[in-house]
């Protein structure tokens, strides 16, 4: 169940993508968007993909993933999902995609603060040597 979401996700944003190669303008942001959410769902999954046992949909300690994109990026599934809609959102240019996008962000970050505070509690130095060494 835990993986059929975040996959869900993923179709839905390809969805996105489909439609804005189909209907979206041919504008700068067209040409922008597309190659974003391009590149974003190839890491987005990557990400998912390294992580592997460990991803939950709600914030749970099982391990701590150093390596890959991890290693750089904390958060990297929310990082290139968030990039990944936003791509299709500029690329398909309709007004009121912003603010639905817009509105995911915050969301977003509540979700790493809870997933934050599970880590440290579960990791305790380990994981604040890790955050000190990596962003978002």
């Amino acid at each position: 169940m835990k993986n059929a979401l975040l996959w869900v996700d993923v179709a839905s944003t390809l969805v996105g993508v489909a439609l804005a190669v189909r209907f979206g303008p041919r504008t700068p942001a067209w040409y922008a968007g597309l190659p974003l959410a391009a590149v974003s769902i190839a890491l987005w999954i990557t990400a998912r993909l390294q992580l592997g046992g460990s991803f939950s949909v709600t914030a749970q300690a099982r391990q701590l993933v150093t390596t890959g994109l991890y290693s750089r990026i904390r958060n990297p599934i929310y990082v290139f999902g968030g990039l990944a809609n936003l791509g299709v959102v500029v690329a398909l240019q309709i007004g009121w995609l912003y603010p639905l996008w817009a509105a995911m962000v915050p969301l977003q970050v509540l979700r790493v603060r809870r997933e934050r505070k599970v880590l440290a509690e579960a990791f305790g130095a380990a994981y604040q040597e890790y955050r000190a060494r990596t962003w978002f």
